[in-house]
Formats: C-alpha cells, structure tokens, sequence
C-alpha cells in the first residue's frame, strides 16, 4: 500500500511540473509548480526528514511561491503588449540535451553512492533543537536576511513595473 501511494505521489508531482512546464499561462504555472513542491515535501516525510519537509512547504510553498505571484501580477503588462513567439526546433533539441545531462548526473549519484547501512550515521537533531539553535544566538541574522530579501524584492517590483508610455508623455 505504501508503495502504491509513493508511486501516485510521485505521478502527481512530476505531472504537476511538466504541466507546469508546457503550459503558456505563468500564473497556472506557479500554482501547479506549488502543487509539485507539496509532492515533494511528502517525500521527504515519508524519508523521515520532517523539518525538511516543514522547510520545504514554508520556503518553497510559503514564499517563494508567493514572490513569483506577486512578480507576476505587479509586472504583467496587458495581453496586446505580449507577443508570442512560436517554439522551436532548436529549443526543443536543446531541452532534451539538457535533461539528459541532468539524467545522467543523478544516474551517476544514485549507482555511485553506498547503501544506507554502510554509511555512517551522522548526529540527529529534533526540530524544536533546529528551532531553538537559529533563534537562540542566530536570531538577529535571520531577521536581517528577512529585512534584505524584502527589500531586494521590493526594489525588483518597482523597477519591473516603471512604464516606459508614462514617460513618453511627459
């Protein structure tokens, strides 16, 4: 039964990111990409590795996602100023080209890398540990990358969205 809903799972979320892939529309795109990272943040659960999968859903679900939708809304311009250019074969060769270097990659990680047994076991850490570690003496840095990523984000949003017609007229 478990394999059967890992194997489901896994369907769903390469599904979701193909789909997210093909499609023209960005903002479908984002949210199928959101429903990829979910499937992703299950197979970490079920690896054991929940605050992995906690980090996922907050990082990649949580904010990432939330910046590509504002991006997106905030610097689209109307459908008239958008031309689409058609695909092409060249593209396309090149996608393959890519994704089968990428296929080879991890084919090389996974034939090369020793079972589980025979690794040693590293130091185990609870996530109420993670926690109270990055707020405890890392808390003030943490804050300041927040402050600084919200910053560059706010700058990449007005300077996206400054209107070359506006300034025309003047």
């Amino acid at each position: 039964m478990n394999a059967l809903f890992l194997i489901l799972i896994a369907l769903v979320t390469l599904g979701a990111a193909a789909t997210a892939m093909a499609l023209r529309n960005l903002i479908h795109s984002v949210l199928l990409l959101i429903g990829s990272w979910i499937g992703v943040s299950v197979f970490y659960l079920f690896a054991g590795a929940e605050f992995v999968a906690f980090a996922q859903v907050l990082v990649y679900v949580g904010a990432v996602s939330m910046v590509v939708l504002f991006a997106v809304l905030l610097t689209r311009r109307s459908r008239l100023d958008i031309s689409v250019t058609p695909d092409s074969l060249s593209r396309a060769i090149s996608a393959v080209l890519a994704a089968g270097a990428v296929l080879g990659v991890l084919l090389y990680g996974i034939v090369f890398t020793p079972l589980p047994g025979a690794a040693p076991k590293g130091p185990s850490a609870t996530v109420k540990q993670l926690g109270v570690e990055l707020m405890g003496d890392h808390a003030a840095a943490l804050l300041i990358i927040g402050l600084i990523l919200t910053v560059a984000t706010l700058g990449a949003v007005v300077i996206a969205s400054n209107d070359p017609k506006a300034e025309d007229r003047q």
